[in-house]
């Protein structure tokens, strides 16, 4: 490593104690220093918020568009910022990864179309990238949509994919999406099953704890049905 790459690691590391000058990150970045050091450069940009996109504005003007750029407009927040990713996002689609990525923490401020259309994809990476939009939407959304714009996905073989839905149906109390994710209890593989029986757990509420009862009359005997039945019994022990 380049003892220019030392000194720049060297400020990085010591940044808490000594906060870093926008002008100087944008100063030291350049292509040809480690992917880990401009991921790390780009990345103290994108925490300075309203300070850190105007050079980073400047540094897509000068380098193009790369990865760790991309990453950086997520971090920092800003409305010019979130602007930028959707048109990147429609004019470069081989970036479509890293551009949902980045935009995750505006999936309030996204349009359902645009959530929508990543939910149909077949990617898996970008199926979860999806999913983490929607996480950020569903306190907008009624129980008919959330459901309906999740139920593609659900068909989904693959565990991760269903992992994930989960933890978006979980942040919702209503006895229709309960039941949607006892189907998952139901149907499901046994590790996205017993994250579900787990996710009614948690939401603990009189609709949660009613799901798990009609779950123990539906099980077959065996570890899931040990599992609903111990998980109502700490629900009805804590209520």
């Amino acid at each position: 490593m380049a003892i220019h790459e030392d000194s720049i690691w060297e400020n990085l590391n010591q940044s808490r104690r000594v906060p870093l000058e926008p002008c100087w990150l944008g100063e030291v970045y350049s292509l040809n220093l480690q992917a880990d050091l401009r991921l790390a450069i780009t990345e103290q940009l994108g925490l300075l918020s309203n300070k850190g996109w105007p050079v980073l504005e400047l540094l897509i003007k000068k380098e193009g568009v790369q990865p760790e750029l991309i990453r950086a407009a997520g971090l920092c927040h800003q409305t010019e910022a979130k602007n930028w990713l959707l048109k990147l996002l429609k004019e470069q689609k081989q970036l479509k990864l890293l551009v949902l990525q980045a935009l995750a923490c505006w999936g309030g401020e996204l349009p359902i179309t645009l959530i929508r259309n990543v939910l149909s994809e077949k990617s898996q990476p970008l199926l979860l990238a999806g999913l983490e939009l929607l996480k950020f939407k569903v306190h907008q959304l009624s129980d008919e949509l959330l459901l309906d714009l999740v139920q593609k996905p659900l068909r989904d073989f693959r565990d991760p994919v269903v992992l994930s839905i989960i933890r978006v149906l979980q942040r919702r109390n209503s006895a229709v999406v309960n039941s949607q994710i006892a189907e998952i209890v139901k149907n499901g593989s046994e590790p996205t099953a017993r994250a579900a029986l787990l996710a009614l757990s948690c939401i603990a509420t009189s609709h949660s704890l009613s799901t798990l009862s009609n779950l123990l009359d539906e099980l077959p005997q065996g570890t899931l049905r040990e599992m609903a039945q111990k998980q109502l019994q700490l629900q009805l022990h804590y209520k």
